[in-house]
Formats: structure tokens, sequence, C-alpha cells
């Protein structure tokens, strides 16, 4: 199976009441280690890369990699662009191999949110590349108002119009999640998400991944969201346990790139394992 269609992997968790989880990953280690641990489980995953990132691995550097490393497992991997909200940096991604992009025009006036998603879609969709777009305000998890005021939520309407003017081929919503880290438990707008989901037949992601109860997911997944974004969590811990080892040190410990890699390993792939169980049915 190896690499596969985002969109592909979506409908297919949205037929078991389910989603993929998708983790922004940032270098060889946390590339290689997820897809380890989803073919040791075989649970599907999506491996993103956030745009701001590409300084310190290049953009055909990380697609190169999920590519060769996907092309020997059996389980369906995702290959993804994460938040760009540049149509000149999507189009250089997709040159150089990403199969899945997404334009954020969220912060963009709706018509100019539905202008530039279209012509995303039109030079994706040439080139057999899926599109995520999103719609509503999905802020910083660090200021309560932006995940608990419904005034910034997506609107259903808007999102059944704006799915048929644009074609994008999934839409991240605004249901009350935020990124990075919660001052307070979000508390998912369930019942907006019904709506959405009852109005467009197009797979939902849901952003801000980190720090939602499990049990909220769940419903969620359900309920139509059958894309879920990680990353806040996995970068906080990977720095966390690299910090740890370090500080903790072994007798057999040499203090090089190699040793600290070797440990990490097994706390991150036990990261990843518990994280994606979510998505078992």
């Amino acid at each position: 199976m190896g690499l596969q269609k985002v969109s592909t992997m979506l409908m297919e968790a949205d037929k078991k009441g389910t989603a993929v989880i998708a983790f922004d990953t940032m270098n060889y280690e946390s590339i290689a280690w997820l897809i380890d641990v989803a073919e040791e489980e075989q649970i599907p995953v999506i491996q993103m890369f956030y745009p701001a990132l590409k300084n310190y691995i290049p953009f055909e550097v990380f697609a190169s990699t999920v590519k060769q490393l996907a092309a020997k497992v059996e389980i369906p991997i995702g290959l993804h662009l994460d938040h760009s909200r540049s149509y000149d940096e999507i189009l250089q991604a997709i040159k150089v191999g990403f199969t899945s992009v997404m334009f954020d025009g969220s912060a963009l006036p709706y018509e100019e949110n539905i202008r530039i998603t279209s012509k995303v879609v039109e030079a994706a969709h040439a080139m057999g590349v899926d599109v995520e777009a999103e719609l509503g305000f999905v802020g910083l998890a660090s200021k309560v108002e932006d995940f608990t005021n419904a005034d910034l939520f997506t609107k259903p309407a808007e999102a059944k119009e704006f799915i048929e003017r644009t074609g994008a081929d999934y839409l991240a919503i605004a249901i009350g999640s935020a990124h990075g880290n919660y001052k307070t438990v979000p508390k998912l707008d369930l019942e907006r998400l019904k709506e959405i989901d009852n109005v467009i037949d197009t797979p939902l992601v849901l952003h801000g991944g980190t720090g939602i109860p499990n049990e909220q997911l769940i419903k969620a997944f359900k309920l139509g969201i059958n894309k879920l974004n990680v990353g806040t969590e996995l970068f906080q811990l990977f720095y966390a346990k690299t910090k740890e080892i370090i500080d903790i040190g072994t007798s057999k410990t040499d203090y090089n790139y190699i040793d600290l890699m070797t440990h990490l390993k097994t706390a991150m792939k036990e990261y990843y394992c518990t994280k994606i169980q979510i998505m078992r049915v």
C-alpha cells in the first residue's frame, strides 16, 4: 500500500466512523518512527510538513524521505503540506512531490478565501494533488476567546457554499479547537459539527488536536471529523524527552547524537502508539 492519496484515506475513515491522525513531523527520526508504529499497529497515518520548517529541512528532502520509507510498508501513509498561506509555496511543494496540500485562507475575507482556494484547487487537481482548505477561525489555545467565542466558528451555510464554489477535497473547520496548549479544557461544538456534516459530503478536519479529551474526539469522529492534526505535543515531547535523557544520563551513555536517538526512539514510539490507538475501530 505505502503512500496513498489523503482524500482516499479520509473517505475510508469516514465509512468506518473514525479519522486519520496527521502529525507534523520534522526530521528523519520523527518520520521513520511514525511509519514504524503505523505498520506495527496497522493504523494509517498522515505525515505533515509545517512550511516554517523549510529552512530546517527542505520540502524535497521531507517529501522524498516520506515516500521512500512509505514504499517499504503495507499500511497507507499520507503526505501533506500543512498550513500554507502562499500559492507559490504550494506550487513548490507540489513540484517536489507533495500529494496533498493545505491553503489556509481563514484569516482572509470570505470572498478572497474562496478566490485563492479555487485557484489552488485548479492548479493542484491538474496535477492529481488533493487540497485542504480552512473556513472559520482556529486561533491560539493560549487565548480562551479564540476557542470559546462561537461567533468565530464555521457557519454551516457558508461551509456548504465554500465547498461548492472551491471544489476543495477536505475542509478544516472551527468548532472550538485551537493551536497550541489550552489554558482551559476545550469543549467542541458537536452540534455545529453535526450541522456542517449534514450539508456537505466533504471530509472534515480538526486542527489543534493537542489537549482535546479523547471522549470528545471519538464523538467528533463519529459526527464527521476524518482528519485530526497534532503538532504541538509532538514537538514539546520530543524536546522534553531529549532533555530528560541528557539530564539523567546512564553509565552506558556515550553522549553522542546516535546514542541520544537510540534512547529517544523508545519514548517517541510509545507516544505515537498511544496516540493513534484512538483511531482504532
